[in-house]
């Protein structure tokens, strides 16, 4: 047998302690999953290895990580938030830290409690904390996630157009989701995420003026969001939507 090229075994990567950011075959690999997805299991097992509370970086730095897009990234980081898994904090020093997930028996007792859920009631308690969704918003929220709830707009606006209610309800439930995203406060996103789904069903009876009302309604409050209008953005949250 010969002996190895000297030439080429200086070129080999030293082993860092880090996994390599995603290739383009790990994607290729997943392709049955998105590119967030992927990085958000990523990041999930690094957390998994990670004591609660420590920081993980800051957001560009796990993008690079990952080799991903911002937008991708904000995607991301909304999946790991659903989850429960990360905390952003703001500000010199701070970034994404490791959450601590809720417990078996917390997330028990309030699968339990939706399990008897009315819908109207899911709805009304849902709306409520929109107030506290969107001041969180105002602090957190950056020009990509703007970005993105005006992407999520345009699924809204069609379905309103078409007067097409499980449609609508589908996509201001997405919209609704990645707001919740924004908010640094685990607790909060968990109670707003479980109520989604338990309040889904009273929006599929709005007729064609209603969806136009609730569309022109969340509309308006990501304006009043873009452009940092705090007393705007609240009173939109806090008014009563009707049917």
């Amino acid at each position: 047998m010969g002996t190895a090229d000297p030439r080429n075994v200086s070129r080999q990567p030293r082993y860092t302690g880090e996994p390599p950011a995603l290739r383009r075959d790990d994607w290729e690999r997943s392709s049955s999953r998105s590119r967030a997805e992927v990085a958000a299991d990523r990041l999930a097992e690094r957390v998994a290895r990670t004591e609660a509370g420590a920081r993980l970086g800051t957001k560009e730095e796990l993008r690079a990580e990952c080799g991903v897009s911002v937008g991708t990234f904000n995607e991301t980081l909304r999946l790991l938030q659903a989850r429960g898994l990360v905390t952003v904090r703001p500000g010199p020093g701070g970034g994404l830290f490791a959450a601590q997930p809720p417990s078996a028996g917390r997330l028990g007792a309030w699968a339990d409690a939706l399990d008897d859920r009315d819908p109207q009631d899911a709805r009304r308690i849902r709306d409520a904390l929109d107030v506290l969704l969107v001041e969180d918003a105002l602090w957190h929220a950056s020009p990509a996630d703007i970005a993105a709830l005006r992407g999520d707009l345009t699924a809204l606006a069609q379905a309103a157009e078409a007067a097409d209610a499980p449609a609508f309800a589908h996509a201001d439930r997405w919209l609704r989701g990645r707001l919740a995203s924004l908010s640094p406060t685990a607790l909060l996103r968990t109670l707003y995420e479980g109520l989604l789904p338990a309040a889904e069903p009273a929006e599929l009876a709005v007729d064609a003026e209603g969806l136009r009302a609730r569309y022109e309604r969340q509309a308006a409050l990501v304006e009043a969001l873009d452009i940092r209008d705090k007393e705007r953005a609240l009173r939109l949250a806090a008014a009563p939507v009707c049917d």
